[in-house]
């Protein structure tokens, strides 16, 4: 089956940075609903159409086409008092920005009083270079499609 519009794609994606370092081996298969819900990078999507099993693929996207460029709007800082213990440099915590928007912020540094926040995502910034093979092709369910993501082994489960 040729990958088209509401197909559920299997993937093995090794991901590394624009110098080398590995980010992702590809040990565990990524499955993803294609078709524009936005389960992947719309530049993988597009290289993909049409594609079937075995289809092997290279290429490196720009930070503005992966996980975006760094923000520093999106750093902000809060009163250690008014932080959920526990929590500590390295985790996340859910909140709503100064937008108004909910995110997920990463606790990137604890210093006195203070708790400074990063909403970016962790690999902002970076290009990244993923090599990746076509594992399997088939229908999405109905289900599946109502949804918008991939249901099942290594998709999402309810």
């Amino acid at each position: 089956m040729k990958i088209a519009k509401d197909t559920a794609v299997t993937l093995r994606v090794k991901v590394s940075d624009s110098t080398g370092k590995l980010i992702d081996d590809g040990t565990h298969p990524t499955v993803y609903l294609h078709g524009g819900y936005e389960n992947t990078f719309p530049k993988i999507e597009a290289a993909l159409e049409g594609q079937e099993p075995g289809f092997q693929f290279t290429m490196t996207l720009p930070p503005a086409d992966a996980f975006g460029v760094r923000d520093e709007a999106l750093l902000t800082t809060i009163d250690k008092k008014n932080f959920p213990p526990g929590v500590k440099v390295g985790g996340q915590l859910q909140g709503r920005g100064e937008d108004g928007q909910d995110r997920v912020f990463n606790v990137v540094k604890i210093k006195g009083p203070v708790v400074h926040l990063d909403a970016n995502h962790p690999l902002a910034d970076l290009t990244l270079r993923i090599t990746g093979t076509v594992v399997d092709v088939r229908a999405a369910s109905a289900e599946e499609i109502t949804h918008k993501h991939v249901h099942g082994e290594h998709g999402h489960h309810h």
